[in-house]
């Protein structure tokens, strides 16, 4: 594997963002009042569970007692999907009451957001969404538009997650400019590193110009086969490049996070002991135990050699 050249590009690309000493999140403060953490979910390379992650994390932090608000960026709107809702938010969606209206006609945010489980509420994503990009491209602040909404209601959850559409755009631009911090799922996959190298080029290029503040999250490894020799490798070389920025727990290929969406549930909640749900379990573990400036909990940490029973892998 040609690792050697993607390290140089992500060495250069990164250098600002990707920090070698371990590092905890702390709650913002704006104002003197105390606003929940923006985190945006983004990788421009489509199918590394990017969605999934944003659904089943958001669901995760939502039952450790954080309120939490995810925010479907992405036109394809799965986010929205995947958590089925109620006939009465189903019916506010089909009228409108979507991202869309908050972000191009300038309707307040907390308008458009519904709760959708205990502690977690949704801004959904409506077929209108596909139009954003060309509409705000005219519009003055076009990239801050998001950051400007989220002022009024971030002090009112926990977390705010984004899921962002497979493109490096003007709406993926908007939730970074909007966020504390990225998190990257990252398939293990050789392709999987040339994406990383545009995205941390892309982050990097946001910290410098419109939102200094703008920190590395982490990577997550997802749809790791044990059985796969090469997911390994890749999960080496990543783990040794990035060190502490990549999280120790592991989300598994898992047939049961594939099902899921298609019952409009979390994994969490269509098969809680499955090896999906426990990854993200753990994820969200971990997000919690960093912001509270405590050493991390034990989790799904796969080291090279290690195996996942043909069980977990179900």
């Amino acid at each position: 594997m040609n690792w050697r050249r993607h390290r140089e590009l992500i060495s250069l690309t990164g250098r600002d963002i990707i920090s070698t000493g371990h590092s905890f999140h702390v709650k913002t403060v704006e104002c003197g009042v105390d606003v929940g953490r923006v985190i945006t979910v983004a990788n421009q390379k489509g199918g590394v569970g990017k969605t999934t992650t944003a659904i089943n994390l958001a669901f995760a932090l939502a039952q450790t007692s954080h309120r939490v608000l995810l925010i479907d960026l992405d036109p394809q709107g799965n986010a929205t999907s995947g958590l089925s809702c109620s006939d009465e938010i189903r019916n506010a969606l089909a009228s409108g009451k979507t991202i869309y209206e908050a972000l191009v006609s300038g309707g307040a945010i907390s308008d458009i957001v519904h709760q959708v489980r205990p502690d977690l509420f949704l801004a959904g994503a409506g077929a209108d969404l596909v139009g954003a990009e060309i509409e705000m491209a005219t519009m003055p602040g076009r990239e801050r538009r998001l950051r400007a909404l989220l002022y009024g209601v971030r002090d009112k959850y926990n977390y705010v997650l984004i899921d962002t559409p497979p493109s490096l755009g003007l709406l993926t631009l908007n939730a970074l400019v909007a966020s504390d911090t990225v998190l990257i799922p990252m398939q293990c996959e050789y392709y999987a590193l040339e994406g990383l190298t545009s995205l941390l080029g892309t982050i990097k290029r946001v910290k410098e110009q419109l939102r200094p503040a703008l920190e590395l999250e982490g990577l997550v490894l997802t749809m790791f086969d044990s059985r796969n020799r090469l997911c390994h490798e890749i999960a080496r070389e990543v783990r040794e490049h990035f060190t502490d920025k990549v999280f120790k727990s592991v989300i598994p290929r898992n047939v049961r996070l594939s099902e899921s969406p298609s019952h409009g549930l979390s994994v969490l909640e269509y098969e809680a002991k499955s090896a999906g749900a426990e990854g993200y379990r753990d994820l969200a573990a971990e997000i919690v135990a960093r912001d509270n400036g405590v050493a991390e909990p034990a989790s799904t940490q796969l080291e090279p050699g290690d195996s996942l029973s043909e069980e977990v892998q179900k």
